[in-house]
Protein backbone atom coordinates (compact mmCIF):
# COMPACT_ATOMS: atom_id res chain seq x y z
CA UNK A 1 0.00 0.00 0.00
CA UNK A 2 1.47 3.31 -1.02
CA UNK A 3 1.86 6.06 1.56
CA UNK A 4 1.46 8.95 -0.87
CA UNK A 5 -1.69 11.03 -0.34
CA UNK A 6 -4.12 12.03 -3.01
CA UNK A 7 -3.93 15.23 -4.97
CA UNK A 8 -5.65 18.24 -3.41
CA UNK A 9 -8.15 20.35 -5.20
CA UNK A 10 -8.05 24.05 -5.69
CA UNK A 11 -9.80 26.34 -3.27
CA UNK A 12 -12.81 28.50 -3.99
CA UNK A 13 -12.46 31.72 -5.93
CA UNK A 14 -14.34 34.93 -5.23
CA UNK A 15 -17.17 36.09 -7.43
CA UNK A 16 -16.29 38.83 -9.84
CA UNK A 17 -18.25 42.02 -10.27
CA UNK A 18 -20.45 43.88 -7.87
CA UNK A 19 -23.39 42.77 -5.76
CA UNK A 20 -25.65 40.05 -7.16
CA UNK A 21 -28.42 41.30 -9.35
CA UNK A 22 -32.04 40.28 -9.39
CA UNK A 23 -31.65 37.61 -12.07
CA UNK A 24 -28.28 36.27 -11.02
CA UNK A 25 -28.10 32.68 -9.70
CA UNK A 26 -26.87 32.13 -6.14
CA UNK A 27 -23.19 31.98 -5.29
CA UNK A 28 -21.12 29.23 -6.84
CA UNK A 29 -18.02 27.28 -6.10
CA UNK A 30 -15.07 27.25 -8.42
CA UNK A 31 -14.38 23.55 -8.40
CA UNK A 32 -16.55 20.49 -8.89
CA UNK A 33 -16.44 17.48 -6.64
CA UNK A 34 -14.41 14.55 -7.84
CA UNK A 35 -16.19 12.45 -10.46
CA UNK A 36 -15.56 8.85 -11.38
CA UNK A 37 -15.42 9.06 -15.18
CA UNK A 38 -14.70 11.74 -17.72
CA UNK A 39 -16.38 11.36 -21.07
CA UNK A 40 -14.09 10.75 -24.05
CA UNK A 41 -14.10 13.42 -26.74
CA UNK A 42 -17.28 13.39 -28.77
CA UNK A 43 -17.92 14.55 -32.28
CA UNK A 44 -19.16 18.03 -32.93
CA UNK A 45 -22.88 18.48 -32.54
CA UNK A 46 -24.80 19.59 -35.59
CA UNK A 47 -24.87 23.34 -36.00
CA UNK A 48 -22.88 24.02 -32.81
CA UNK A 49 -19.20 23.45 -33.51
CA UNK A 50 -17.54 26.54 -32.07
CA UNK A 51 -14.66 28.20 -33.86
CA UNK A 52 -11.72 28.22 -31.45
CA UNK A 53 -9.44 31.14 -30.97
CA UNK A 54 -5.77 30.83 -31.81
CA UNK A 55 -4.56 31.20 -28.21
CA UNK A 56 -4.85 28.69 -25.39
CA UNK A 57 -8.28 28.49 -23.87
CA UNK A 58 -6.96 28.42 -20.33
CA UNK A 59 -5.65 31.98 -20.61
CA UNK A 60 -7.76 34.83 -19.21
CA UNK A 61 -10.25 36.07 -21.75
CA UNK A 62 -11.49 39.19 -20.06
CA UNK A 63 -9.91 42.54 -20.70
CA UNK A 64 -10.88 46.17 -20.61
CA UNK A 65 -11.50 46.08 -24.33
CA UNK A 66 -13.82 43.12 -23.95
CA UNK A 67 -15.82 44.34 -20.99
CA UNK A 68 -16.16 47.98 -21.92
CA UNK A 69 -18.69 48.51 -24.67
CA UNK A 70 -16.46 50.82 -26.66
CA UNK A 71 -16.71 49.05 -30.00
CA UNK A 72 -13.16 47.67 -29.82
CA UNK A 73 -14.40 44.14 -30.49
CA UNK A 74 -15.78 43.36 -33.90
CA UNK A 75 -19.22 41.80 -34.18
CA UNK A 76 -19.15 38.01 -34.38
CA UNK A 77 -19.64 36.75 -37.92
CA UNK A 78 -23.09 35.49 -38.74
CA UNK A 79 -21.95 31.94 -39.54
CA UNK A 80 -20.72 31.15 -36.01
CA UNK A 81 -23.16 29.31 -33.70
CA UNK A 82 -25.49 31.58 -31.78
CA UNK A 83 -26.12 31.10 -28.06
CA UNK A 84 -28.74 32.83 -25.93
CA UNK A 85 -28.54 33.93 -22.30
CA UNK A 86 -31.59 34.81 -20.20
CA UNK A 87 -30.46 37.00 -17.32
CA UNK A 88 -28.18 39.99 -16.89
CA UNK A 89 -26.46 39.45 -13.55
CA UNK A 90 -22.76 39.05 -12.81
CA UNK A 91 -22.65 35.40 -13.85
CA UNK A 92 -24.52 36.13 -17.09
CA UNK A 93 -21.99 38.83 -17.97
CA UNK A 94 -19.02 36.55 -17.26
CA UNK A 95 -20.66 33.75 -19.24
CA UNK A 96 -21.22 36.07 -22.20
CA UNK A 97 -17.59 37.17 -22.03
CA UNK A 98 -16.36 33.58 -22.08
CA UNK A 99 -18.67 32.55 -24.91
CA UNK A 100 -17.65 35.51 -27.07
CA UNK A 101 -13.98 34.76 -26.46
CA UNK A 102 -14.60 31.12 -27.42
CA UNK A 103 -16.00 32.06 -30.81
CA UNK A 104 -19.75 32.01 -30.18
CA UNK A 105 -22.27 34.64 -31.18
CA UNK A 106 -24.11 35.68 -28.03
CA UNK A 107 -27.52 37.28 -27.65
CA UNK A 108 -28.61 38.29 -24.14
CA UNK A 109 -32.24 38.63 -23.09
CA UNK A 110 -32.91 41.22 -20.40
CA UNK A 111 -35.98 43.01 -19.04
CA UNK A 112 -34.10 46.30 -19.38
CA UNK A 113 -31.68 45.92 -22.32
CA UNK A 114 -30.86 49.63 -22.65
CA UNK A 115 -29.57 49.83 -19.08
CA UNK A 116 -27.67 46.53 -19.27
CA UNK A 117 -26.12 46.83 -22.71
CA UNK A 118 -23.09 48.76 -21.47
CA UNK A 119 -22.17 46.01 -18.98
CA UNK A 120 -21.76 43.28 -21.59
CA UNK A 121 -19.03 42.79 -24.22
CA UNK A 122 -19.67 44.87 -27.28
CA UNK A 123 -19.74 41.70 -29.41
CA UNK A 124 -22.76 40.43 -27.47
CA UNK A 125 -26.21 41.57 -28.52
CA UNK A 126 -28.40 42.68 -25.60
CA UNK A 127 -32.12 42.75 -26.32
CA UNK A 128 -35.49 41.86 -24.85
CA UNK A 129 -36.10 38.31 -23.67
CA UNK A 130 -38.72 37.70 -26.36
CA UNK A 131 -36.25 38.57 -29.11
CA UNK A 132 -33.31 36.76 -27.52
CA UNK A 133 -34.92 33.29 -27.61
CA UNK A 134 -35.86 33.40 -31.27
CA UNK A 135 -32.82 32.15 -33.19
CA UNK A 136 -30.46 30.40 -30.67
CA UNK A 137 -30.87 26.66 -30.21
CA UNK A 138 -29.01 26.68 -26.89
CA UNK A 139 -30.17 29.09 -24.21
CA UNK A 140 -28.53 29.55 -20.79
CA UNK A 141 -31.03 30.30 -18.02
CA UNK A 142 -28.99 32.49 -15.65
CA UNK A 143 -31.59 33.48 -13.09
CA UNK A 144 -32.94 32.40 -9.72
CA UNK A 145 -35.43 29.56 -9.34
CA UNK A 146 -38.23 31.92 -8.30
CA UNK A 147 -37.92 33.76 -11.61
CA UNK A 148 -38.41 30.66 -13.77
CA UNK A 149 -42.17 31.18 -13.86
CA UNK A 150 -41.70 34.56 -15.54
CA UNK A 151 -40.49 32.71 -18.64
CA UNK A 152 -43.70 30.72 -19.05
CA UNK A 153 -44.97 33.31 -21.52
CA UNK A 154 -42.13 32.25 -23.84
CA UNK A 155 -43.11 28.56 -23.85
CA UNK A 156 -44.05 28.49 -27.53
CA UNK A 157 -40.79 30.18 -28.59
CA UNK A 158 -38.69 27.91 -26.34
CA UNK A 159 -40.27 24.68 -27.59
CA UNK A 160 -37.65 22.23 -28.87
CA UNK A 161 -34.69 24.28 -27.64
CA UNK A 162 -31.92 23.32 -25.19
CA UNK A 163 -32.15 25.10 -21.83
CA UNK A 164 -28.95 25.07 -19.76
CA UNK A 165 -29.70 25.62 -16.08
CA UNK A 166 -26.72 27.23 -14.29
CA UNK A 167 -28.45 28.11 -11.01
CA UNK A 168 -27.68 26.97 -7.47
CA UNK A 169 -30.01 26.81 -4.47
CA UNK A 170 -29.06 28.09 -1.07
CA UNK A 171 -28.54 25.52 1.66
CA UNK A 172 -31.98 26.24 3.06
CA UNK A 173 -33.62 25.97 -0.35
CA UNK A 174 -31.79 22.71 -1.03
CA UNK A 175 -33.28 21.19 2.13
CA UNK A 176 -36.71 22.73 1.53
CA UNK A 177 -37.23 21.60 -2.08
CA UNK A 178 -37.27 17.91 -2.92
CA UNK A 179 -36.90 18.76 -6.60
CA UNK A 180 -33.73 20.24 -8.04
CA UNK A 181 -33.77 23.55 -9.86
CA UNK A 182 -33.10 21.81 -13.18
CA UNK A 183 -35.93 19.31 -12.65
CA UNK A 184 -38.27 22.16 -11.70
CA UNK A 185 -37.28 24.02 -14.89
CA UNK A 186 -37.93 20.84 -16.92
CA UNK A 187 -41.40 20.53 -15.39
CA UNK A 188 -42.24 24.10 -16.45
CA UNK A 189 -41.00 23.52 -20.02
CA UNK A 190 -41.73 19.89 -20.96
CA UNK A 191 -41.10 20.57 -24.65
CA UNK A 192 -37.51 21.71 -23.99
CA UNK A 193 -34.36 19.66 -23.35
CA UNK A 194 -33.01 20.80 -19.99
CA UNK A 195 -29.30 20.35 -19.20
CA UNK A 196 -27.66 21.06 -15.84
CA UNK A 197 -24.17 22.56 -16.25
CA UNK A 198 -21.77 25.31 -15.13
CA UNK A 199 -23.29 25.62 -11.65
CA UNK A 200 -19.94 24.76 -9.99
CA UNK A 201 -18.05 27.40 -11.98
CA UNK A 202 -17.77 30.91 -10.55
CA UNK A 203 -18.01 34.15 -12.47
CA UNK A 204 -14.33 34.75 -11.71
CA UNK A 205 -13.32 31.42 -13.23
CA UNK A 206 -15.28 32.17 -16.38
CA UNK A 207 -13.39 35.43 -16.76
CA UNK A 208 -9.89 34.34 -15.77
CA UNK A 209 -9.95 30.90 -17.39
CA UNK A 210 -10.01 27.37 -15.94
CA UNK A 211 -7.31 26.41 -13.46
CA UNK A 212 -6.68 22.85 -12.23
CA UNK A 213 -9.61 21.66 -10.12
CA UNK A 214 -12.09 24.26 -11.39
CA UNK A 215 -11.61 23.02 -14.96
CA UNK A 216 -14.24 20.29 -14.50
CA UNK A 217 -17.89 20.97 -15.36
CA UNK A 218 -20.42 18.31 -14.24
CA UNK A 219 -23.24 17.86 -16.76
CA UNK A 220 -26.47 15.89 -16.52
CA UNK A 221 -29.57 15.63 -18.70
CA UNK A 222 -32.26 13.18 -19.81
CA UNK A 223 -31.66 14.06 -23.48
CA UNK A 224 -28.43 12.48 -24.87
CA UNK A 225 -28.25 14.78 -27.91
CA UNK A 226 -28.72 17.90 -25.80
CA UNK A 227 -26.07 16.68 -23.39
CA UNK A 228 -23.71 16.01 -26.30
CA UNK A 229 -24.25 19.54 -27.60
CA UNK A 230 -23.44 21.12 -24.23
CA UNK A 231 -20.40 18.82 -23.88
CA UNK A 232 -18.97 20.27 -27.08
CA UNK A 233 -19.64 23.80 -25.84
CA UNK A 234 -17.86 23.07 -22.56
CA UNK A 235 -14.78 21.82 -24.43
CA UNK A 236 -14.87 24.82 -26.77
CA UNK A 237 -14.80 27.10 -23.71
CA UNK A 238 -11.67 25.39 -22.37
CA UNK A 239 -13.26 23.29 -19.61
CA UNK A 240 -13.47 19.54 -19.06
CA UNK A 241 -16.99 18.04 -19.10
CA UNK A 242 -17.90 15.35 -16.58
CA UNK A 243 -20.96 13.25 -17.42
CA UNK A 244 -23.09 12.84 -14.28
CA UNK A 245 -25.86 10.88 -15.97
CA UNK A 246 -29.55 11.74 -16.11
CA UNK A 247 -31.26 14.86 -14.81
CA UNK A 248 -32.03 13.00 -11.58
CA UNK A 249 -28.37 13.68 -10.67
CA UNK A 250 -29.00 17.43 -10.79
CA UNK A 251 -29.78 17.51 -7.07
CA UNK A 252 -26.37 16.00 -6.32
CA UNK A 253 -24.67 18.40 -8.74
CA UNK A 254 -26.41 21.37 -7.12
CA UNK A 255 -25.24 20.18 -3.70
CA UNK A 256 -21.56 20.34 -4.72
CA UNK A 257 -21.12 24.11 -4.17
CA UNK A 258 -22.85 23.82 -0.78
CA UNK A 259 -20.21 21.54 0.67
CA UNK A 260 -17.65 23.16 2.94
CA UNK A 261 -14.41 21.15 2.95
CA UNK A 262 -16.12 17.74 3.13
CA UNK A 263 -12.80 15.87 3.19
CA UNK A 264 -11.43 17.96 6.05
CA UNK A 265 -14.08 17.37 8.72
CA UNK A 266 -12.63 14.18 10.24
CA UNK A 267 -8.94 15.30 10.05
CA UNK A 268 -9.81 18.69 11.56
CA UNK A 269 -11.72 17.08 14.43
CA UNK A 270 -8.83 14.68 14.95
CA UNK A 271 -6.32 17.53 15.12
CA UNK A 272 -8.60 19.51 17.45
CA UNK A 273 -9.03 16.51 19.74
CA UNK A 274 -5.28 15.93 19.92
CA UNK A 275 -4.67 19.62 20.63
CA UNK A 276 -7.19 19.67 23.48
CA UNK A 277 -5.74 16.50 24.99
CA UNK A 278 -2.10 17.63 24.88
CA UNK A 279 -2.96 21.17 25.96
CA UNK A 280 -4.80 19.87 29.03
CA UNK A 281 -1.94 17.45 29.75
CA UNK A 282 0.69 20.22 29.54
CA UNK A 283 -1.51 22.53 31.60
CA UNK A 284 -1.62 20.00 34.42
CA UNK A 285 2.13 19.41 34.32
CA UNK A 286 3.51 22.92 33.71
CA UNK A 287 0.93 25.21 35.31
CA UNK A 288 -1.30 23.37 37.76
CA UNK A 289 1.38 21.24 39.43
CA UNK A 290 3.65 24.20 40.40
CA UNK A 291 0.59 26.08 41.71
CA UNK A 292 -0.61 23.18 43.85
CA UNK A 293 2.74 21.85 45.05
CA UNK A 294 4.78 25.05 45.43
CA UNK A 295 2.23 27.87 45.30
CA UNK A 296 3.85 29.40 42.18
CA UNK A 297 1.64 31.28 39.73
CA UNK A 298 2.53 29.99 36.25
CA UNK A 299 -0.74 30.82 34.52
CA UNK A 300 1.00 33.37 32.32
CA UNK A 301 2.38 30.40 30.36
CA UNK A 302 -1.04 29.51 28.94
CA UNK A 303 -1.10 31.77 25.83
CA UNK A 304 2.37 31.04 24.43
CA UNK A 305 4.46 28.49 26.33
CA UNK A 306 1.78 25.80 26.76
CA UNK A 307 0.55 26.31 23.20
CA UNK A 308 4.09 25.99 21.88
CA UNK A 309 4.59 22.80 23.90
CA UNK A 310 1.34 21.38 22.53
CA UNK A 311 1.77 22.15 18.82
CA UNK A 312 4.81 19.90 18.17
CA UNK A 313 3.05 17.02 19.92
CA UNK A 314 0.02 17.40 17.64
CA UNK A 315 2.19 17.78 14.52
CA UNK A 316 4.30 14.74 15.39
CA UNK A 317 1.33 12.48 16.14
CA UNK A 318 -0.52 13.62 13.00
CA UNK A 319 2.55 12.89 10.86
CA UNK A 320 2.77 9.40 12.31
CA UNK A 321 -0.94 8.87 11.60
CA UNK A 322 -0.24 9.59 7.92
CA UNK A 323 2.01 6.53 7.63
CA UNK A 324 0.37 4.21 10.16
CA UNK A 325 -2.52 3.14 7.84
CA UNK A 326 0.01 2.11 5.17
CA UNK A 327 1.72 -0.14 7.71
CA UNK A 328 -1.62 -1.61 8.79
CA UNK A 329 -2.64 -2.19 5.17
CA UNK A 330 0.63 -3.97 4.39
CA UNK A 331 0.27 -6.14 7.50
CA UNK A 332 -3.30 -6.98 6.51
CA UNK A 333 -2.20 -7.99 3.01
CA UNK A 334 0.53 -10.20 4.47
CA UNK A 335 -1.96 -11.86 6.80
CA UNK A 336 -4.55 -12.44 4.09
CA UNK A 337 -2.01 -13.39 1.46
CA UNK A 338 -3.83 -11.41 -1.24
CA UNK A 339 -4.51 -7.87 -2.37
CA UNK A 340 -7.94 -8.68 -3.80
CA UNK A 341 -9.90 -8.30 -0.57
CA UNK A 342 -11.28 -4.94 0.46
CA UNK A 343 -9.83 -3.18 3.46
CA UNK A 344 -12.20 -2.46 6.36
CA UNK A 345 -14.20 0.72 5.91
CA UNK A 346 -12.41 2.50 8.75
CA UNK A 347 -9.01 1.76 7.19
CA UNK A 348 -10.21 2.73 3.72
CA UNK A 349 -11.46 6.11 4.99
CA UNK A 350 -8.24 6.58 6.93
CA UNK A 351 -6.17 6.02 3.79
CA UNK A 352 -8.27 8.56 1.90
CA UNK A 353 -7.71 11.25 4.55
CA UNK A 354 -3.90 11.00 4.69
CA UNK A 355 -3.40 14.11 2.57
CA UNK A 356 -5.46 16.31 4.88
CA UNK A 357 -3.83 14.85 7.99
CA UNK A 358 -0.37 15.50 6.54
CA UNK A 359 -1.19 19.11 5.69
CA UNK A 360 -2.54 19.69 9.19
CA UNK A 361 0.70 18.23 10.56
CA UNK A 362 2.70 20.71 8.51
CA UNK A 363 0.43 23.55 9.67
CA UNK A 364 1.01 22.71 13.34
CA UNK A 365 4.76 22.32 12.78
CA UNK A 366 4.94 25.72 11.08
CA UNK A 367 3.05 27.33 13.96
CA UNK A 368 5.43 25.65 16.40
CA UNK A 369 8.39 27.20 14.59
CA UNK A 370 6.80 30.67 14.72
CA UNK A 371 5.89 30.34 18.39
CA UNK A 372 9.44 29.20 19.17
CA UNK A 373 10.82 32.37 17.57
CA UNK A 374 8.50 34.40 19.79
CA UNK A 375 9.67 32.83 23.05
CA UNK A 376 12.66 35.20 23.59
CA UNK A 377 10.37 38.21 22.96
CA UNK A 378 8.22 37.54 26.01
CA UNK A 379 8.58 39.84 29.01
CA UNK A 380 8.69 36.81 31.32
CA UNK A 381 11.71 35.49 29.42
CA UNK A 382 13.53 38.77 29.91
CA UNK A 383 12.80 38.70 33.63
CA UNK A 384 14.15 35.15 33.80
CA UNK A 385 17.40 36.27 32.12
CA UNK A 386 17.81 39.16 34.53
CA UNK A 387 17.13 36.94 37.53
CA UNK A 388 19.63 34.38 36.25
CA UNK A 389 22.29 37.07 35.84
CA UNK A 390 21.66 38.39 39.37
CA UNK A 391 21.80 34.86 40.75
CA UNK A 392 25.10 34.26 38.97
CA UNK A 393 26.55 37.45 40.46
CA UNK A 394 25.40 36.57 43.95
CA UNK A 395 26.95 33.10 43.72
CA UNK A 396 30.17 34.64 42.34
CA UNK A 397 30.09 32.58 39.12
CA UNK A 398 31.86 34.34 36.25
CA UNK A 399 31.45 31.62 33.62
CA UNK A 400 28.37 29.45 33.06
CA UNK A 401 28.73 26.68 30.46
CA UNK A 402 27.32 23.16 30.12
CA UNK A 403 28.96 21.33 27.23
CA UNK A 404 26.35 18.56 27.11
CA UNK A 405 23.41 20.97 27.05
CA UNK A 406 25.05 23.09 24.35
CA UNK A 407 25.52 20.09 22.05
CA UNK A 408 22.04 18.79 22.79
CA UNK A 409 20.42 22.08 21.88
CA UNK A 410 22.49 22.47 18.70
CA UNK A 411 21.53 18.99 17.47
CA UNK A 412 17.92 19.44 18.59
CA UNK A 413 17.47 22.68 16.63
CA UNK A 414 19.23 21.34 13.53
CA UNK A 415 17.05 18.24 13.39
CA UNK A 416 13.94 20.34 13.89
CA UNK A 417 14.82 22.63 10.99
CA UNK A 418 15.52 19.62 8.74
CA UNK A 419 12.22 17.98 9.68
CA UNK A 420 10.28 21.18 8.99
CA UNK A 421 12.06 21.52 5.65
CA UNK A 422 11.03 17.99 4.68
CA UNK A 423 7.44 18.69 5.70
CA UNK A 424 7.50 21.87 3.61
CA UNK A 425 8.62 19.85 0.60
CA UNK A 426 5.76 17.39 1.13
CA UNK A 427 3.24 20.24 1.41
CA UNK A 428 4.52 21.97 -1.74
CA UNK A 429 4.35 18.78 -3.82
CA UNK A 430 0.72 18.38 -2.73
CA UNK A 431 -0.18 21.48 -4.74
CA UNK A 432 -1.87 20.49 -8.01
CA UNK A 433 0.40 22.71 -10.10
CA UNK A 434 3.48 20.92 -8.68
CA UNK A 435 2.04 17.41 -8.45
CA UNK A 436 0.86 17.51 -12.07
CA UNK A 437 4.43 18.18 -13.22
CA UNK A 438 5.74 14.99 -11.54
CA UNK A 439 5.41 11.46 -12.80
CA UNK A 440 4.13 8.76 -10.46
CA UNK A 441 7.57 7.55 -9.42
CA UNK A 442 8.72 11.08 -8.53
CA UNK A 443 5.51 11.85 -6.64
CA UNK A 444 5.68 8.53 -4.77
CA UNK A 445 9.33 9.13 -3.87
CA UNK A 446 8.59 12.55 -2.39
CA UNK A 447 5.41 11.62 -0.55
CA UNK A 448 6.44 8.14 0.62
CA UNK A 449 10.24 8.01 0.91
CA UNK A 450 10.94 11.61 1.86
CA UNK A 451 7.84 11.60 4.06
CA UNK A 452 9.24 8.67 6.01
CA UNK A 453 12.56 10.53 6.27
CA UNK A 454 10.63 13.47 7.75
CA UNK A 455 9.12 11.11 10.33
CA UNK A 456 12.56 9.77 11.27
CA UNK A 457 13.97 13.29 11.58
CA UNK A 458 11.02 14.31 13.74
CA UNK A 459 11.64 11.28 15.95
CA UNK A 460 15.31 12.19 16.37
CA UNK A 461 14.28 15.79 17.05
CA UNK A 462 11.97 14.57 19.82
CA UNK A 463 14.56 12.23 21.31
CA UNK A 464 17.23 14.95 21.51
CA UNK A 465 14.66 17.24 23.12
CA UNK A 466 13.90 14.64 25.77
CA UNK A 467 17.49 13.40 26.17
CA UNK A 468 17.65 11.94 29.70
CA UNK A 469 14.53 13.64 31.02
CA UNK A 470 12.48 10.47 30.75
CA UNK A 471 14.74 8.91 33.40
CA UNK A 472 14.65 11.80 35.88
CA UNK A 473 12.17 11.42 38.72
CA UNK A 474 11.64 15.17 38.99
CA UNK A 475 10.17 15.22 35.45
CA UNK A 476 7.21 13.07 36.52
CA UNK A 477 4.84 15.75 37.81
CA UNK A 478 1.69 14.40 39.45
CA UNK A 479 3.18 11.04 38.44
CA UNK A 480 2.58 11.97 34.79
CA UNK A 481 5.44 11.19 32.38
CA UNK A 482 6.92 13.94 30.18
CA UNK A 483 4.73 14.77 27.19
CA UNK A 484 7.29 13.77 24.58
CA UNK A 485 7.28 10.18 25.84
CA UNK A 486 3.61 9.87 24.91
CA UNK A 487 4.21 11.05 21.35
CA UNK A 488 7.02 8.57 20.69
CA UNK A 489 4.89 5.43 20.90
CA UNK A 490 3.19 5.42 17.46
CA UNK A 491 6.18 6.75 15.41
CA UNK A 492 8.52 4.17 16.93
CA UNK A 493 6.07 1.38 16.07
CA UNK A 494 5.91 2.65 12.47
CA UNK A 495 9.69 2.88 12.12
CA UNK A 496 10.11 -0.61 13.57
CA UNK A 497 7.43 -2.02 11.23
CA UNK A 498 9.03 -0.33 8.22
CA UNK A 499 12.33 -1.91 9.17
CA UNK A 500 10.70 -5.34 9.39
CA UNK A 501 9.11 -4.89 5.96
CA UNK A 502 12.61 -4.35 4.52
CA UNK A 503 13.70 -7.83 5.57
CA UNK A 504 14.08 -9.98 2.41
CA UNK A 505 11.69 -12.70 3.59
CA UNK A 506 8.89 -10.19 4.25
CA UNK A 507 9.68 -7.73 1.47
CA UNK A 508 9.70 -10.43 -1.19
CA UNK A 509 6.37 -11.85 -0.07
CA UNK A 510 4.75 -8.42 0.09
CA UNK A 511 6.02 -7.59 -3.39
CA UNK A 512 4.57 -10.83 -4.78
CA UNK A 513 1.18 -10.05 -3.21
CA UNK A 514 1.13 -6.58 -4.71
CA UNK A 515 1.91 -8.07 -8.12
CA UNK A 516 -1.13 -10.35 -7.95
CA UNK A 517 0.10 -13.47 -6.12
CA UNK A 518 -2.41 -15.10 -3.78
CA UNK A 519 -1.88 -17.55 -0.95
CA UNK A 520 -3.65 -20.84 -1.67
CA UNK A 521 -4.88 -19.36 -4.93
CA UNK A 522 -4.56 -20.13 -8.61
CA UNK A 523 -2.28 -17.16 -9.39
CA UNK A 524 1.31 -18.29 -8.90
CA UNK A 525 4.47 -16.95 -10.45
CA UNK A 526 8.10 -16.21 -9.64
CA UNK A 527 9.52 -12.72 -9.32
CA UNK A 528 12.11 -11.42 -11.77
CA UNK A 529 15.75 -12.02 -10.88
CA UNK A 530 16.24 -8.32 -10.27
CA UNK A 531 14.26 -8.06 -7.04
CA UNK A 532 14.98 -4.33 -6.70
CA UNK A 533 13.45 -3.72 -10.13
CA UNK A 534 10.42 -5.78 -9.17
CA UNK A 535 9.86 -3.64 -6.09
CA UNK A 536 9.94 -0.45 -8.12
CA UNK A 537 7.29 -1.72 -10.54
CA UNK A 538 5.06 -3.61 -8.15
CA UNK A 539 2.69 -0.84 -7.12
CA UNK A 540 -0.60 -2.12 -8.49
Amino acid sequence: MEDSPLHPQSGPAPRAGGAPREEEPPGRATASAAADLLLPPLGAAAGLKATRTSGKMDKPLISHHLVDSDGSLAEAPSEVPKVGILGSGDFARSLATRLVGSGFSVVVGSRNPKRMAGLFPSAAQVTLQEEAVGSPEVIFVAMFREHYSTLCGLSDQLAGKILVDVSNPTEQEHLQHHQSNAEYLASLFPTCAVVKAFNVISAWTLQSGPRDGNRQVPICSDQPEAKRTVLEMVRAMGFTPVDMGSLASAREVEAMPLRLFPGWKVPALLALGLFIFFYAYNFVRDVLEPYVQEGKNKFYKLPVFVVNTTLPCVAYVLLSLVYLPGVLAAALQLRRGTKYQRFPDWLDHWLQHRKQIGLLSFFCAALHALYSLCLPLRRSHRYDLVNLAIKQVLTNKSHLWNEEEVWRMEIYLSLGVLALGMLSLLAVTSLPSIANSLNWREFSFVQSTLGFVALVLSTLHTLTYGWTRAFEESRYKFFLPPTFTLTLLVPCVIILAKGLFLLPCISRRLTKIRRGWEKDGSVRFTLPVDHALAQKTSHV
